[in-house]
């Protein structure tokens, strides 16, 4: 007939569920510009060739989006990493991050899946609920709707008010806390009440949803680590040993003169990741040969310190070095715990000290290297 009509788009037809958009980053910036309205207040204004009409669009929206050069940086916020605007992003109630990291295992599981895919196309797997159950079950649950308890109201404002001190604090998250993480505190709880089915919105609901916001939003980016947490640790742990009767004399002023040592954060792990290497090589040496070839302190520095002597140009950076694999080690034992000091006093004759200072050092046997 020649008139003009409205043809809907992915967001109208994904009324009451769920849409979802690759490439997000990619996305024009008028595309951009126009699902604002949609992710606000869940309508779609049409003003054209004479038509007005106010649709509804009330949708999920689950986006994926690649960072810039193909490459996540660690060292840069989210924000800088994809090509997105701000008010984009803040109408998003969670973000995660699927880093591209190099495993082994990892990397041999993922192609040994897609090789099977291809070699067997009629391999099915087993499937503890079907299709019609999972639907029913969801058809059921988006049946309630909770209510907040007042209780589960003033866990809320507190915890809004944590995020928000967080971020005042000069925390070095993702962006600005703002009302609207407030609102998606208030659906990830509602949301997590439907889950189980009840009519009101438990403190462990709330719970929940804090954790998920605090993961997807304030830990983008890992911060520096501080070598003189490890300092403090020890501190704490020596505070447990009874009293000696001569104390060192401090200087005064000398904790006010002491200056802070950090390194960034993927220094600190790689470094653990070959220092908590070679101590489990020694130790499966010293269980496979039944004698004590499990690596002491000084042996694990004076290994580092070789490995990395073809770096080393001065007598100044050596004791550098030798520092911070000290105070990494000292972190990995009393800060992440990781690694567990045997102390080897029984080896020497009584009133020998020199095996405290010097313990075997054995990983946690709850600890796997690839991963951390």
């Amino acid at each position: 007939s020649g008139e003009f009509v409205i043809e809907a788009g992915a967001l109208m037809l994904a009324d009451n569920g769920v849409c979802c958009i690759d490439e997000f980053d990619k996305m024009e910036q008028h595309d951009q510009v126009a699902i604002h309205e949609a992710m606000e207040q869940q309508t779609i204004t049409i003003t054209k060739a004479g038509v007005k009409a106010t649709l509804n669009a009330r949708a999920s929206i689950l986006a994926a989006a690649n960072p810039i050069n193909g490459k996540y940086d660690r060292s840069k916020s989210l924000k800088q990493n994809i090509q997105m605007t701000a008010p984009i992003m803040s109408r998003f109630d969670l973000f995660f991050i699927l880093s591209d990291e190099c495993n082994q295992l990892t990397d041999y599981a993922i192609a040994r899946k897609i090789l099977d895919l291809h070699r067997d196309t009629e391999v099915t797997l087993e499937k503890v609920y079907q299709d019609s159950d999972v639907s029913r079950y969801i058809n059921f649950a988006r049946m309630f709707q909770p209510k907040i308890s007042l209780e589960s109201q003033e866990l809320i404002v507190q915890q809004y008010r944590n995020l928000r001190n967080r971020d005042t604090g000069g925390s070095r998250g993702s962006w600005r806390i703002t009302v609207r993480q407030l609102e998606s505190m208030i659906r990830l709880s509602e949301a997590y009440a439907r889950l189980h089915c009840k009519d009101e919105v438990a403190p462990k609901h709330v719970r929940e949803a804090y954790r998920l916001l605090n993961k997807s939003i304030i830990r983008v980016e890992q911060p520096d680590v501080a070598l003189d947490d490890a300092e403090d640790a020890m501190a704490d742990a020596d505070a447990d040993l009874p009293p000696t009767t001569e104390e060192p004399m401090e200087e005064d002023g000398a904790d006010s003169n002491k200056v802070k040592r950090a390194i960034t954060y993927e220094e600190y792990k790689k470094l653990a990741f070959l220092l908590t290497k070679y101590i489990k090589q020694r130790e499966e040496l010293s269980e496979a040969e039944s004698a004590d070839s499990a690596a002491t302190k000084s042996q694990v520095v004076n290994w580092y310190l070789d490995e990395v002597s073809g770096d080393i140009e001065s007598q100044d950076e050596l004791f550098e070095k030798k520092m911070i694999v000290e105070k990494v080690l000292d972190r990995l034992i009393y800060n992440d715990c990781v690694v567990i000091p045997l102390n080897n006093r029984t080896l020497k004759s009584k009133g020998d000290d020199s095996g405290e200072e010097d313990p075997f050092l054995v990983i946690h046997p709850n600890y796997d290297l690839f991963e951390a």
